[in-house]
């Protein structure tokens, strides 16, 4: 049987990154991102409705992510979602928590101002990903009929 499993969520962090290195000398960024949701309901009152998730990068794309992101900062985070599953030590219940690992992303919006005053600033631009920009579909002659 076929599976798929692909995420694109874009949102703000919730956190500066937490960034890790493990033994064997490998980065591991955990980030917590806000997606919002704005709706109308029935009877044309806003609706609003936030949704957190875990986001967790590897490698160099950890390094990136702890250098140039920051709490607040929006972000375009494609990956695929990983249950991760643990037996609470205090009350022996099974646990779940469903999360992101990260796969690729794109910073979004231009440069802020503000946020956290902790973090090194640079002269150089942050770099770019490697996520492709979207298309707008296959033109009339890639069209076969």
């Amino acid at each position: 049987m076929a599976s798929f499993n692909k995420v694109i969520l874009m949102g703000n962090l919730t956190r500066d990154p937490e960034l890790r290195y493990t033994p064997k000398g490998t980065a591991v960024a955990k980030l917590g991102l806000a997606v919002n949701r704005t709706w109308r309901n029935a009877d044309g009152q806003q609706q609003d409705e936030t949704t957190f998730v875990d986001v967790d990068a590897f490698g160099k794309q950890a390094e990136t992510l702890g250098q140039y992101m920051q709490k607040g900062r929006p972000i375009l985070v494609e990956g695929r979602l990983k249950l991760d599953q643990w037996e609470d030590k205090n009350t022996g219940q099974n646990r779940s928590k469903l999360g992101v690992i990260l796969e690729k992303f794109s910073f979004v919006g231009g440069s802020q101002s503000g946020g956290s005053t902790n973090t090194p600033q640079s002269s150089a631009p942050p770099p770019t990903s490697d996520v492709p920009p979207f298309e707008d579909g296959p033109s009339d002659d890639d069209v076969p009929f």
